[in-house]
């Protein structure tokens, strides 16, 4: 026991020594470097979509027209920046339709679909700010946010 006792200290004494030595060298914090390891790191937003000649892309993208308009809720897009409408089968074959990112009054934009596009089925979720609706109509859902300015 003593033995050990006795390695631990001199293995101590050891790294004191090493660790002077190493202060005394000095270490230099340097930035130049950091350039070339900056454009290796990914980045940490999505970059804006890149201006079109034509649109909808052949993907069937549109970007928003002009500024967001004055209602009393707005839809935010993903942050791949397409509408956030995503189909869902349910128990294998029911369809449903899900609209997500949905901010302010979700109760507005509820009555509004069921004037605009007809739909009657609509659950409404005020906590995830989503809708679920029923049927599949994503296409229509898609082509009235876009005409609406979202």
């Amino acid at each position: 026991m003593a033995a050990l006792a006795m390695a631990a200290a001199g293995l101590g004494r050891r790294l004191r020594e090493l660790g002077g030595a190493v202060g005394r060298r000095g270490v230099k914090d340097s930035d130049d470097d950091f350039a070339l390891v900056q454009r290796l790191l990914p980045p940490t937003r999505v970059p804006l979509p890149p201006p079109h000649p034509t649109y909808p892309t052949p993907s069937g993208w549109s970007p928003p027209k002009g500024p967001p308009p004055h209602l009393p809720y707005f839809v935010a897009r993903s942050r791949l920046h397409n509408l956030p409408v995503y189909p869902r089968l349910v128990k294998g074959n029911r369809r449903l339709t899900l609209l997500r990112h949905i901010w302010g009054n979700i109760w507005e934009l509820e009555r509004d679909l069921r004037e605009d596009l007809g739909v009657t089925d609509v659950q409404v979720n005020e906590v995830t700010g989503c809708l679920r609706i029923r049927g599949g109509c994503e296409r229509e859902l898609r082509a009235w946010l876009l005409q609406k300015g979202f």
